[in-house]
């Protein structure tokens, strides 16, 4: 399952993702917002985060205007990595080296093809597992 948030500047992004989720018959979780209408980003974040960290998804997209403050939101929990992708090798590294658990993108700086094939990618790359990697993320934590 995978937990979908955004704010107004990642609404149209948001549905684009949606509706290659269902092609792909890849369940989610719409986690708001609901419009253009202007809303606080930590809102979002913050339900993609607990969705996470609860079990009831295993992964999760974020979309704000930039991906920035909707990023730094989601990191400010602890047990969250949230990456800021905008090109495919970044999504790929991220999982591989850092199994990042949430997706972070730009609504106003990727367009919705790209977005697909990053949000493809960071969904069928599994983490390394690599040991060294393995001590990085626990040195993240700690």
């Amino acid at each position: 399952m995978i937990a979908l948030g955004c704010d107004h500047g990642g609404y149209d992004l948001k549905k684009e993702i949606i509706q290659y989720l269902e092609s792909k018959n890849i369940p989610y979780k719409d986690l708001g917002c609901d419009s253009t209408e202007a809303v606080d980003y930590p809102v979002y974040a913050r339900k993609v985060t607990d969705a996470i960290l609860s079990g009831e998804c295993e992964k999760g997209i974020l979309i704000c205007g930039t991906g920035i403050g909707i990023s730094i939101a989601a990191n400010k929990v602890k047990g969250i990595r949230a990456a800021l992708c905008h090109d495919v090798f970044s999504a790929e590294a991220t999982r591989l080296h850092n199994n990042a658990n949430i997706l972070a993108m730009g609504g106003r700086i990727v367009g919705p093809g790209l977005a697909i094939k990053i949000v493809d990618t960071f969904l069928h790359t599994d983490f390394s597992n690599d040991e060294r990697h393995i001590n990085r993320i626990a040195q993240i934590e700690d």
